[in-house]
C-alpha cells in the first residue's frame, strides 16, 4: 500500500495542507483507493492504512468540503520536532507483566541506538504471531538480538521493525533446520504414521483396519534398505493408495477412471440388460467397433465404460426405432396418396372411353 500510494500521490496534483505543510499532499477518494487496491475489501483498506498510520509512515488529513481526504507520505528522515509522528500505547493493568517496546522515536527526529533493556511491543509481536510464530520463540530471541546491534553501534528509525525481520528470517531458518533433522532421521520399528496422515487415508474412504495391517510391511521394507530419509507420512500415503488400488481392483469394484483400450468388449452382464430392454445382441455387438474407436479418439478417461455402452446402444435403439416409424409411415400415407390418384385416373378414363351412348 504505501508504495502505491507514493506512486497516487505522484500522479496528482500536489496540494499544500496546514497539518503538515512540507509534505506533498494529494486528494484521494474511496474510488480511488479500490481502483488502486482491486484484490482488497473495503475494511481491509482501511485496516492496511491504520496500520500505516500507527507506523507513521503515511499522513491523512480529512477534507470537510468533499468525501476525499489528503494522504501524504512521511520519509522519517524528513520528521522535525514540530510535525513529527507519535504513536501513544495503553496497556490494561492486568498486562503490566507483558514486555513493552522501551524506546521510542527520539524528540529529534533522527535515527536512535537500541536501548540494553529493549523489548518489542505487543503489537510487532502479534504480527509476528500472524505467522503462526509461537510467542516464545520471538522472546528467546530479544536478547540475541539487542547484543547484536548494540555491538555494532548502529542506530535506527524503528527497531521493531528490525526486529520483526529478523523473527521471520529465523523462523525460516528454523523450519529449514527442522526438515533437514527430519530427512536425516531413520525409520525405526516403532514408527508409526501421524494422525493426519491415517485421517487423510481414511477420507479418501480406505478401511483403518487395511490401513493398520499395512504399518508392520511398510515399517519392514524401509528399515530393510535402511534409507535415511523423513518423508515418511508422505510415503505411507502413497504406498497405501496404490495397495488399496489393487485390492480394490481384485474384487472387481476398482472406480478409478480409465482410457478404453482397442480391444476392449462389454462384459455379459451388459447383453443380459439389453435383452431385457428387447434389444437385439447383434445389432450391439455390431456397435462396439464404432463406439471403442469413438472414445479411443476422445481419449477421455470413465469409471466404467460397461455403463457408457449400455446408455450409447439404449440412446441409438431408440434412435433406430423412431426413424423406422417414421419410415413406416411415411410410405403408408405414400401408397394411400398413390392409391386415391389411381383411382381418380382410372375414373377419369373410363368416362372418356366410354362408348354406350354408340350402342
Amino acid at each position: 500500500m504505501l508504495q502505491v500510494l507514493a506512486e497516487l500521490i505522484h500522479s496528482k496534483e500536489k496540494r499544500e495542507r496546514s497539518l503538515n505543510p512540507s509534505l506533498e499532499w494529494a486528494a484521494l477518494d474511496e474510488g480511488d483507493l479500490q481502483k488502486a487496491f482491486p484484490f482488497w475489501a473495503p475494511v481491509d483498506i482501511r485496516r492496511v492504512q491504520s496500520s500505516l498510520l500507527n507506523l507513521g509512515l503515511i499522513a491523512v488529513d480529512p477534507s470537510v468540503d468533499s468525501s476525499a481526504s489528503f494522504y501524504a507520505v512521511v520519509d522519517p528522515g524528513d520528521i522535525t520536532e514540530d510535525n513529527r509522528v507519535t504513536r501513544l500505547q495503553s496497556v490494561p493493568s492486568q498486562e503490566s507483566a507483558q514486555p513493552r517496546e522501551a524506546t521510542a522515536m527520539p524528540s529529534s527526529g533522527n535515527a536512535s541506538l537500541i536501548a540494553p533493556n529493549w523489548q518489542p511491543s505487543l503489537d510487532w509481536i502479534k504480527k509476528c504471531k500472524q505467522h503462526s510464530i509461537p510467542e516464545e520463540f520471538v522472546h528467546a530471541l530479544v536478547p540475541e538480538f539487542v547484543s547484536y546491534w548494540r555491538d555494532r553501534g548502529q542506530a535506527r528509525f524503528s527497531w521493531g521493525n528490525a526486529f520483526y525481520k529478523h523473527v521471520l528470517k529465523e523462523w525460516r531458518n528454523e523450519q529449514t533446520r527442522k526438515g533437514a533433522f527430519e530427512l536425516a532421521t531413520e525409520m525405526s520399528a516403532q514408527w508409526r504414521p501421524s494422525e493426519d496422515a491415517a485421517g487423510i487415508l481414511e477420507i479418501s474412504g480406505i478401511n483403518s483396519s487395511f490401513i493398520e495391517d499395512a504399518i508392520p510391511e511398510f515399517v519392514l521394507y524401509w528399515r530393510e534398505r535402511g534409507m535415511v530419509n523423513g518423508a515418511w507420512n508422505t510415503k505411507f500415503i502413497e504406498h497405501i493408495r496404490r495397495q488399496w488400488a489393487k485390492f480394490s481392483a481384485s474384487f472387481g469394484y476398482d472406480d478409478t477412471p480409465k482410457a478404453i483400450s482397442a480391444n476392449w468388449q462389454p462384459s455379459s452382464d451388459c447383453f443380459e440388460i439389453l435383452q431385457l430392454a428387447e434389444i437385439d445382441e447383434d445389432y450391439a455387438r455390431s456397435k462396439i467397433p464404432e463406439f471403442v474407436m469413438y472414445w479411443k479418439d476422445s481419449q477421455q478417461v470413465k469409471s466404467s465404460w460397461n455403463t457408457v455402452f449400455l446408455q450409447f446402444i439404449k440412446q441409438d435403439w431408440a434412435r433406430q426405432l423412431k426413424q423406422s416409424e417414421g419410415a413406416d409411415i411415411g410410405y403408408a400415407e405414400n401408397q394411400s396418396l398413390v392409391g386415391s390418384s389411381q383411382q381418380r385416373v382410372k375414373e377419369r378414363f373410363q368416362r372418356i372411353a366410354d362408348r354406350s351412348w354408340a350402342e
